[in-house]
């Protein structure tokens, strides 16, 4: 499936495309609203991401466009306009879904495989590992028949460590994946929160399936 991503800043365009493209997708970017809308127009587009603050034609012309000549492409808007007007304004004007800055990677990608609507994805908008349920649309979480209460990036925690069930995963790749792009290096918040999760969930009546692997990393195991 090929995805176009339009977007001005470039290390949020290169972000969401490497990450994209580790989920197996073909994915193209524009920098600016001209070159968006060229792209968005031609036949081999699956789904845009398309900014709304974009310089040479604001993202909401591009949408207007688009809906106009390929009604049926899915259109995630992501941007930083996060007041209730520009959202109306936003899904109004044809987006079909609305996500804001600072954003999750893994609901942005739940989102996506959402709207493509394909068949063999579907199933991957729940996520079921050692015993825990996950429902990335809704973002309700239950061990058991326990439902499991987790802040937003507790949850963004636990669905990445449940995509990758088994998978040793570094502190820098669980930073980059669920804190996103530009934030610090040298926190201990990966620590902290994988702190929090394992308490949340041995509270829940599961045992704390969260292993560290010393000078490696964390892995979720459900053997």
């Amino acid at each position: 499936m090929n995805i176009l991503v339009v977007e001005d800043e470039t290390a949020i365009a290169d972000f969401v495309q490497r990450g994209l493209e580790a989920e197996g997708y073909s994915v193209a970017c524009a920098a600016d609203g001209v070159e968006g809308e060229e792209q968005a127009l031609k036949d081999d587009v699956d789904l845009v991401v398309l900014d709304l603050m974009l310089p040479g034609r604001d993202g909401l012309s591009v949408l207007d466009t688009i809906r106009n000549q390929k009604p049926s492409l899915p259109v995630i808007v992501l941007t930083a306009r996060d007041a209730v007007e520009d959202k109306v304004a936003g899904l109004d004007g044809g987006a079909t879904d609305y996500v804001t800055k600072p954003f999750s990677f893994d609901e942005l990608t739940a989102r996506i495989r959402a709207h493509l609507r394909e068949p063999s994805q579907s199933d991957r908008i729940q996520l079921d590992a050692a015993g825990i349920h996950v429902d990335l649309l809704t973002r309700e979480v239950t061990l058991g028949d326990e439902a499991v209460h987790l802040s937003a990036r507790e949850f963004d925690l636990l669905a990445y460590f449940m995509r990758h069930c088994n998978e040793v995963l570094s502190r820098e790749q669980i930073l980059s994946a669920v804190w996103g792009y530009d934030f610090d290096p040298g926190t201990n918040v990966v620590e902290v929160y994988v702190g929090y999760l394992r308490r949340k969930l041995a509270a829940s009546g599961g045992p704390a399936r969260i292993e560290t692997l010393r000078s490696v990393g964390y892995r979720l195991t459900d053997r």
